[in-house]
């Protein structure tokens, strides 16, 4: 039996992030609107917005998916990623490792132990 735990076709486990932002606006009015439009990108496995709290939790594969995606369609439903130092904070090292997840996943180890080109 499998270890991992099953998650949506498209997400890969390692390199799925799960975010925790904070947001203003009329979160109340369109949660459920921001909620379904980011549940229906491929490679988000988990989509929640909690309306007495303006919280966003969201889990998505990082090769796939880019936070600035999902704060595009935020910003599509009147809300904005809230405007205080901890979740800008939050918000610009959630980018950066979401970066080093993707730029890792492309690269090609190197060895010194490999059999030069064209040998």
């Amino acid at each position: 039996m499998d270890s991992k735990q099953q998650h949506k076709v498209g997400v890969n486990e390692d390199s799925l992030m799960v975010r925790h932002l904070k947001l203003e606006g009329p979160v109340l009015e369109h949660h459920q609107l921001i909620a379904q439009e980011i549940e229906k990108l491929l490679g988000v496995d988990a989509v929640s917005v909690d309306p007495s709290e303006s919280l966003l939790k969201v889990a998505y594969d990082a090769t796939k998916r880019e936070l600035n995606e999902i704060e595009e369609i935020i910003r599509k439903h009147e809300c904005d990623i809230a405007d205080d130092w901890w979740t800008h904070f939050k918000e610009g090292y959630y980018k950066f490792v979401d970066q080093n997840v993707k730029d890792n996943a492309s690269h090609e180890p190197w060895s010194c132990h490999k059999r030069p080109p064209g040998r």
